[in-house]
């Protein structure tokens, strides 16, 4: 594969990621994303023409014609560049990195700025009221946070209910949800006292002053502690507001490119990116979705799941964690080793790219070669993308 083909991560940024109706209420998807490009345009000063703009974001009602537009031009991108908004739910964010290689390989580009962000903060709540439509009395409010983001249509009913059976079924227990859920929260802020996650956060104004670092993570969490809260979506069941992911506001982006257009603005990516893969079904459960993606990525990859250094399982609920890791035989030890959704926060469109970007820092900070970022997504779907450190 020549230079001009081989795709790369050249950079990438994120806001911190803000609690449910905390620090980051304020601030709109398409506020919360530009943000994240303007910050990396500075740095970057290239990036404000590149060959495309793809974004995911996943609650997009009333939120204006094509978001991934609409954040690029406040970010100070040419308004000659195309852009693309991606909706696939929670994995929009590595869909729209996929679809960058795709036209780098195919020679369409050789540069595009990708990611995506989500405020549920400020999910709006919708009612269909056209005229012919409308009866008489109350308007009955759909939340379209729970709608388009947390509910699973094919199912009719909520992910957290959907997710305690298949614990159920896979065996999955409390336990081990609570350790890996205080485990989350205990690396996620060993990683923010030490900087390692400084490097890709760029802080945000907020009422008050600034914020410099994801708001959830809670420093005091342990195992025995989370063992005492009650169950979420079942009388007996073992899912709690704990062990899953907490709903936030956020956004995260990067740029790939070529590694000829890298090599031309004399800059070293981040990565090489060796294969993506999309997988689905044969349900539409989420625990074994990030092993499913794993699998068939690194099969294109050409390489097996010892040659991984480190994974990023997103941490939707603990269960996803430990049902794909127990199916793909890897230690809990190379798993978020920064923290995860847990602890930091899982913005929907926003995680995608959040888990690539923190992979690859986390391969420079340990010297690793290969990583692997997964994640499930509503409807039974997973995604995986494959990365290889480029050294200085």
């Amino acid at each position: 594969m020549s230079g001009a083909t081989t795709p790369v991560l050249l950079d990438g940024l994120r806001t911190p990621f803000g609690k449910y109706r905390g620090a980051l209420q304020d601030h709109g998807s398409r506020a919360l994303i530009s943000h994240a490009l303007r910050a990396l345009i500075r740095r970057n000063p290239e990036l404000a023409r590149p060959d495309g703009v793809i974004l995911g974001q996943v609650v997009q009602a009333a939120q204006g014609q094509n978001p991934a537009r609409l954040a690029a031009a406040d970010a100070g991108v040419d308004w000659q560049v195309p852009a693309t908004t991606v909706n696939s739910v929670c994995i929009a964010g590595l869909s729209a990195v996929s679809d960058a290689v795709r036209r780098i390989r195919l020679e369409e580009g050789g540069a595009y700025l990708v990611g995506g962000g989500d405020s549920m903060s400020r999910a709006p709540h919708a009612a269909v009221i056209r005229p012919g439509l409308r009866k008489p009395g109350p308007v009955e409010l759909t939340d379209t946070m729970v709608m388009d983001g947390l509910w699973c249509s094919l199912g009719d009913e909520g992910m957290g209910e959907l997710s305690e059976r298949a614990n159920t079924e896979l065996g999955v227990t409390r336990e081990r949800q609570d350790q890996v859920a205080a485990r989350s929260h205990e690396l996620a802020a060993e990683a923010t006292d030490a900087g390692r996650l400084s490097a890709e956060i760029t802080p945000i104004e907020v009422a008050g002053g600034s914020l410099a670092a994801d708001e959830g993570i809670r420093r005091d969490s342990t195992a025995e502690g989370l063992a005492r809260l009650r169950p979420a979506f079942a009388a007996e069941g073992t899912i709690t507001a704990g062990n899953a992911s907490q709903m936030s506001d956020g956004a995260s982006v990067g740029a790939v490119t070529s590694m000829a257009t890298a090599e031309r603005l004399g800059r070293r990516p981040l990565a090489r990116i060796l294969a993506c893969a999309e997988t689905a079904g044969p349900d539409n459960t989420l625990h074994l979705k990030p092993a499913n993606a794993t699998r068939a990525a690194l099969e294109r990859a050409g390489l097996r799941t010892t040659d991984i250094d480190l994974f990023e399982i997103n941490e939707a609920f603990a269960g996803v964690v430990i049902a794909s890791a127990d199916a793909l035989d890897i230690p809990i030890d190379i798993v978020n080793v920064n923290g995860g959704a847990i602890a930091l926060g899982h913005p929907l469109g926003g995680t995608g790219f959040r888990l690539l970007l923190t992979l690859a820092h986390a391969l420079h900070q340990r010297e690793g070669r290969y990583g692997v970022a997964t994640l499930c997504g509503g409807g039974g779907q997973g995604f995986a993308i494959v990365i290889e450190r480029v050294n200085s």
